[in-house]
């Protein structure tokens, strides 16, 4: 990127709020109002409501049950959120996740080495992401019809690699890497989760003090701008679309080793729960808006509140309306408060 490029970036990701409400972003009391802090202020709301109503709920086993149940969510939200910010859409993750659970299965069913059979998958997962780039980059297709295509291509090729068989009895060790009863030594967080740390830490780093993260909010806010300043758009997104993809594939490779069992309908709807939970930590469905701590928020929050729910013997399907409720909220609530403040401000001026 070249230094004129770098400073039109930054200076679109400066103009943009970073998920604030109603476009504050400032220092002060107007620190409080950003959505994401909100969602964190939330967050630990319930899980003290949790704790003071719930027997179980605070014990580490839970809590280290609860992280577990959001490793895939967790991991696949990182590349979304850097991916969303730029203004594009991958809804074709969790049949990317299938897909790969899937080959996993076929193969190890098929007497390969595990350590064999990880780097394929992986590999998959980056082809299944250039090709979602490649359409939108080149061919110029938009990114939510092109990923609702290959959704629904990814799932139907898990299909046709394991049929409806369901593989099992992977290597003990690593389900057991996979499982929360076996958490980093010292500590209660499960190795996936662990990995999700690390990779968050990086993408954090990325995303806030970079120039690839200042090109980013600068994609999402100005496309053509973006362009014009010599940012190179189109590698950029190819790239987030392939990181997509092998975040996807590895997500399938620790939710197949989790529950112990290989199937192509892994996964089945998980793209909704993810798409959830990075709006719902205030990254805008439009881009150019967001921090990933409150993606992360998210994230954690729709976990925590899945397993409250769970243990006062709520359903599956309540937990889905729920989910269902905190997506059209995260997406509604921010706009109505922005345009609250903008009829104020308004009003302030004129008189």
């Amino acid at each position: 990127m070249t230094p004129a490029a770098e400073e039109a970036a930054a200076t679109d990701a400066a103009a943009a709020p970073s998920g604030g409400v109603g476009g504050s972003s400032g220092g002060g009391f107007g620190r409080f109002l950003r959505w994401d802090t909100a969602v964190g202020i939330l967050l630990v709301a319930v899980m003290l409501a949790g704790s003071g109503t719930t027997d179980g709920f605070a014990d580490i086993t839970n809590l280290s049950a609860a992280l577990n149940d959001t490793a895939e969510i967790a991991l696949i939200a990182l590349p979304m959120t850097l991916l969303v910010v730029a203004g594009q859409v991958d809804l074709s993750v969790a049949s990317m996740l299938g897909l790969s659970s899937a080959l996993a299965g076929a193969l190890w069913d098929a007497g390969w080495a595990f350590e064999m059979i990880v780097p394929l998958c992986l590999v998959v997962g980056v082809l299944g992401g250039l090709l979602n780039g490649w359409l939108v980059t080149r061919v110029g297709l938009p990114a939510l019809a092109v990923t609702i295509g290959t959704l629904t291509l990814y799932r139907g090729l898990a299909s046709v690699v394991l049929g409806n068989k369901a593989v099992s009895d992977f290597p003990e060790a690593y389900a057991q890497w996979a499982s929360y009863t076996e958490p980093v030594p010292g500590t209660f967080i499960p190795y996936p989760i662990a990995v999700f740390i690390v990779l968050a830490a990086l993408a954090a780093v990325v995303l806030h003090c970079t120039a690839a993260g200042r090109a980013l909010f600068a994609i999402g806010a100005q496309e053509d701008a973006a362009r014009f300043a010599g940012i190179r758009v189109r590698r950029i997104k190819l790239v987030l679309f392939a990181v997509t993809g092998f975040m996807a594939s590895f997500a399938g490779i620790v939710y197949t080793l989790r529950y112990g069992s290989a199937r192509a309908d892994n996964g089945l709807g998980l793209e909704l729960v993810v798409i959830a939970s990075v709006l719902l930590g205030g990254i805008d469905f439009n881009g150019g808006k967001g921090t990933l701590g409150g993606a992360v928020a998210g994230v954690l929050l729709i976990g925590v509140l899945n397993n409250l729910l769970t243990l006062n013997d709520i359903s599956s399907e309540i937990q889905v309306i729920v989910t269902g409720v905190l997506l059209v909220a995260s997406v509604l609530t921010p706009r109505v408060i922005a345009l609250v403040t903008e009829r104020r401000d308004r009003r302030a001026a004129a008189t």
